[in-house]
């Protein structure tokens, strides 16, 4: 029967699937526990990410070597490394590895934004928030993952499409943001009549398949509501800050509290509220019309215990034929200035 030591010798070799070094290097073999008299050894791995695809023909790389080195029984458990552990690595991964933006060791910041239905702008605050941060000189990246709403290339007012080189997809730049979509892969607007999991290859692709580059933000433009897709993409990216949407009306902000539930249930970190449609305001008179109400966005706020980081009134960008981005406001327009100080706000919480 082997000892603490041997397990140790025995594992140290072994690389973890995503730094590619071993965990003698990365001190990933956190506890050997064994138990003679049953012949049972349990170990304790930390790995730079867990709960993966990668993760189970590890787990039975280590059972096959204590098991060949005489162990009748074997138990594991992983946790992963801390973040003091991945900056030691940072840098010293394989090209093809730190343009994975699921790899642990990319540093995009990851922002969700979410609502709890349709209807109440998601996907215009999406486009202009990205906008917005491209605009204060910020790398940014946005993913329509609203794969049966997809909208977002139609807003921008983007007319190409990504191209393919060496199997990678490379993402249309608009107004300095680089977009991925569904909408771009289906003629004709069809209708997506996919099922789960081939949405969930979909938009594992998105992220895996397109040349992002080097980003400072990837924005994700969620599906409304708390369905399959949108706990996929909190799944894959457990890291995501996230932004959730609303009106002013009580319903909305009611049915928006659950989105930000979700957000916590996943242990996503909220960045705040933003409250669109919030007034219309008459261009004769100047008086603001509470066309939905009032009041919905700083409740929701106050029930997520977040901040609220902005309020967008109604309006209506102005169009460029010659530039055509039909749901995106000028930086000087005053709906825009709105986003532009969202998006200094964002960043801020971010950064800090």
């Amino acid at each position: 029967m082997i000892n603490e030591q041997t397990a140790r010798e025995l594992l140290g070799p072994l690389k973890d699937p995503f730094l590619h070094k071993t965990l003698a290097e990365t001190n990933g073999i956190i506890e050997v526990s064994i138990r003679e008299e049953k012949k049972h050894v349990s170990v304790k791995l930390a790995l730079a990410k867990i709960n993966t695809a990668e993760q189970l023909p590890f787990q039975m790389k280590v059972v096959d070597i204590l098991k060949g080195a005489g162990a009748g029984s074997v138990g594991i458990r992983f946790e992963e490394l801390s973040q003091e552990v991945l900056e030691q690595f940072r840098g010293t991964v394989q090209a093809s590895e730190a343009q994975d933006l699921l790899s642990p060791m990319n540093k995009v910041e990851f922002i969700s934004i979410a609502s709890g239905k349709g209807g109440v702008g998601k996907s215009t605050v999406s486009v202009n928030l990205a906008v917005a941060l491209a605009r204060l000189g910020k790398k940014v990246g946005l993913i329509d993952a609203d794969i049966y709403g997809f909208s977002v290339p139609d807003m921008m007012g983007v007319t190409d499409l990504p191209a393919v080189k060496e199997n990678r997809i490379i993402p249309v730049e608009r107004l300095g943001v680089k977009v991925i979509s569904m909408g771009f892969f289906v003629e004709d607007n069809a209708p997506v009549v996919w099922r789960g999991p081939m949405l969930g290859k979909a938009l594992d692709q998105f992220f895996r398949d397109v040349e992002w580059g080097d980003l400072d933000y990837l924005l994700l433009d969620l599906p409304p509501g708390t369905g399959d897709i949108a706990l996929d993409i909190h799944q894959m990216i457990p890291a995501s800050k996230q932004i959730i949407v609303t009106t002013p009306h009580p319903t909305a902000a009611f049915v928006a509290a659950r989105a930000g539930a979700m957000a916590l249930q996943t242990e996503h970190a909220l960045l705040g509220v933003i409250e669109n449609m919030s007034w219309f305001e008459s261009k004769e008179s100047g008086k603001r019309e509470l066309v939905f109400g009032a009041g919905g966005g700083v409740r929701l706020a106050k029930e997520l215990r977040t901040d609220l980081l902005g309020q967008i009134p109604l309006g209506q960008p102005d169009w460029d034929e010659e530039d055509f981005a039909p749901s995106v406001y000028a930086e000087d327009h005053p709906i825009g200035q709105i986003y532009t100080d969202i998006a200094k706000a964002v960043q801020k919480k971010i950064e800090k």
